[in-house]
């Protein structure tokens, strides 16, 4: 992975599966994103997800938005704010919903409560990237389907 570029790229095994994480200085979060790709690619390695994932906890959601989990419980709970936030897609157990970050971070954009738009940019991307690659198993169309969601963003 090195001479293919991937050298700002901690390399770890979890579950038997390779998993890169990167800390990438570019430009942008899309440029980031796009050169890691290019790279993973030309190491001759397949992308299967980009993580963050799309999935929070109140815990991951409070990391996201620099706030305080209780804070976020209480937004959630409809005890703070306009009351809509969105539901839980998941639940883990009773006492651990899941959200879908997009969702989550299209209403704090919504409500004035994320200033910063590139989160929301980049919710938007990685949700359309990891859509894009769970939509075929052939290495050769996951390329193609990074491929034109990265051109269109």
């Amino acid at each position: 992975f090195f001479e293919a570029g991937c050298s700002d790229a901690l390399i770890t095994f979890i579950k038997g599966t390779v998993v890169l994480r990167f800390t990438r200085e570019a430009k942008s979060v899309l440029h980031a994103i796009a050169s890691a790709v290019r790279d993973v690619q030309r190491a001759r390695a397949h992308v299967r997800r980009i993580e963050p994932d799309s999935y929070v906890s109140i815990s991951d959601i409070a990391e996201r938005t620099n706030m305080s989990r209780q804070a976020v419980s209480l937004f959630a709970n409809g005890e703070r704010g306009p009351g809509d936030f969105p539901a839980p897609r998941l639940r883990v157990t009773t006492e651990s919903p899941l959200w879908d970050w997009l969702e989550v971070a299209q209403w704090f954009h919504r409500t004035g409560k994320l200033k910063d738009s590139d989160i929301l940019t980049t919710a938007e991307l990685l949700k359309d990237l990891n859509a894009a690659l769970m939509q075929t198993d052939s290495d050769a169309e996951r390329r193609k389907a990074i491929k034109r969601v990265l051109d269109a963003a």
